[in-house]
């Protein structure tokens, strides 16, 4: 190992604030050796921003020693954006700051190399991702940093005693490019959509002719995934046309939010590639498309013991730890959604009878409930799915809001209403119908202000209004098609 590049490391600004251990130097010699040896010409380095998407710089090797020594700088206007990629702050007229950090005249942000997620990309093999997180010039953490988010969420879980444990089940569609929307008139903000067709008819879930017809895509998509250590675990035709399932192996919550912004930037660019559009959409508009959740399955485990601590001792019971953790869930959801159901077009996806929540609810291996309890005497896997998660949602911010959520019911020792075995004919509380009533749960919820800070609730509350107000002064086919004729 080359100890004057580790010195070197040593020395820089990254080392020196706090962001590397001694243990990071050698990792981060270890990959400007393997960029030399298996002759990896570009780097990108990316972080997720506030939306969960993938942003970041194409670096050449020669600069990659600078990133690990002293980050990279980004425009912090980065996380000023709405889902359009308008800054939404005012950055040139006033003084828009998190906490005692300026961001006005849209300065820079450091990107600090998160040195154990490089991955050589397989389907570009002489470039490889490198994740990271976001500090301001002080070296300081920027709290509203989709990672950091999480590792606050995870750290105040780990001081209560517990860790949790996370499985993803995400559902996607893929369809033939037909117009790639580049005539210049489409060129807007954001941009128009694209025109496609199915790649697949729909509605033959889980039958074995659909999967053969899909298979080279899925294999190719299985391959990456695998290739990127993504830990693909099963592949699916899941209801709708062009709709299929990826899920992968439980893990601790960082390197689930890491893998589900990966698959979905590896998916995206993949299926380009090959002239296909993939979407995450939660309910795209085309006929007879079916809506995309992101079945969140979870687990609480013990620090001392290691048991998973919802895994019942009687059939049909609840541990105590599963009952305060599901009211924890169910207390906290209307104002988990703006995290978990972040855009306008998410909130279409709530309709009774579509194997969707509607409500605020539980039940028993129940899959219109929003909380699906699969809890067994004597398997280790007992957990519990939240399903009101779609796959616009930044995995980050929505797996830190099942933590605190669960971590609320804990601490203040709620306690979980009865089952419910007919979710969408009861009487319990409606989940938000809009973005709106999600912006303003979220705000008046002291739950996210308390352990995450007033910063993030202010922050996030004022970039989903922007998007609101932006939908609300756009003029619908709707309104054309009532008005233009009458008056």
């Amino acid at each position: 190992m080359d100890t004057g590049v580790q010195e070197r490391l040593r020395q820089g600004f990254l080392f020196q604030t706090g962001h590397y251990k001694d243990a990071c130097l050698t990792t981060a010699a270890r990959i400007l050796q393997r960029v030399a040896t298996d002759q990896i010409e570009t780097i990108r380095v990316v972080f997720a921003d506030q939306h969960g998407i993938l942003r970041g710089k194409t670096l050449t090797t020669r600069a990659l020693e600078s990133a690990l020594t002293s980050g990279i700088g980004m425009p912090s206007t980065l996380l000023l954006k709405d889902t359009s990629h308008r800054t939404v702050f005012p950055v040139w007229s006033a003084d828009v700051s998190l906490g005692q950090n300026p961001l006005a005249g849209a300065n820079d942000i450091v990107c600090a190399p998160v040195v154990d997620t490089f991955r050589v990309l397989p389907w570009s093999k002489h470039s490889a991702f490198l994740m990271c997180n976001i500090l301001h010039r002080s070296g300081a953490g920027v709290s509203v940093g989709s990672r950091n988010v999480l590792q606050r969420a995870q750290s105040l879980l780990a001081k209560a005693g517990y860790d949790a444990c996370f499985g993803l089940e995400v559902e996607f569609q893929v369809f033939d490019r037909v117009d790639s929307g580049l005539d210049h008139a489409q060129a807007t903000m954001p941009p128009a959509p694209i025109s496609t067709q199915n790649t697949t008819q729909g509605y033959q879930f889980l039958t074995e002719t659909r999967y053969g017809e899909a298979e080279a895509l899925l294999d190719q998509l299985r391959r990456m995934a695998e290739d990127l250590d993504l830990r693909p675990r099963t592949v699916e035709i899941e209801m709708g046309p062009s709709q299929f399932e990826f899920t992968f192996d439980p893990s601790g919550p960082m390197d689930q939010a890491d893998r589900f912004v990966l698959f979905r930037t590896m998916v995206k660019e993949v299926c380009h590639a090959r002239g296909l559009h993939a979407s995450f959409m939660a309910k795209p508009k085309l006929a007879h498309a079916a809506a995309n959740g992101w079945h969140i399955h979870q687990s609480v485990i013990d620090r001392r013991s290691g048991q998973n601590v919802l895994t019942p001792h009687t059939s049909g019971a609840l541990t105590e730890t599963a009952n305060h953790w599901i009211a924890g869930l169910l207390e906290n959801a209307a104002a988990s959604c703006l995290l978990t159901a972040p855009t306008i077009n998410s909130y279409k996806r709530f309709l009774p009878h579509q194997l969707a929540p509607n409500s605020i609810q539980w039940g028993h291996d129940n899959r219109g409930a929003m909380v699906r309890a699969l809890l067994y005497p004597g398997d280790a896997a007992s957990r519990v799915e939240n399903r009101v998660a779609d796959s616009s949602a930044n995995p980050y911010y929505a797996l830190a809001a099942q933590i605190l959520s669960g971590l609320d019911g804990l601490n203040r020792g709620l306690q979980a209403p009865p089952a419910c075995e007919t979710p969408y004919s009861g009487s319990a509380t409606a989940l938000p119908d809009n973005l709106l009533c999600a912006i303003n749960a979220f705000n008046d919820n002291p739950l996210f202000a308390d352990t995450l800070g007033q910063d993030f609730v202010s922050y996030l509350t004022h970039i989903k209004r922007a998007e609101w107000d932006r939908y609300l002064m756009t003029v619908s086919d709707w309104e054309q098609a009532e008005y233009f004729n009458l008056f």
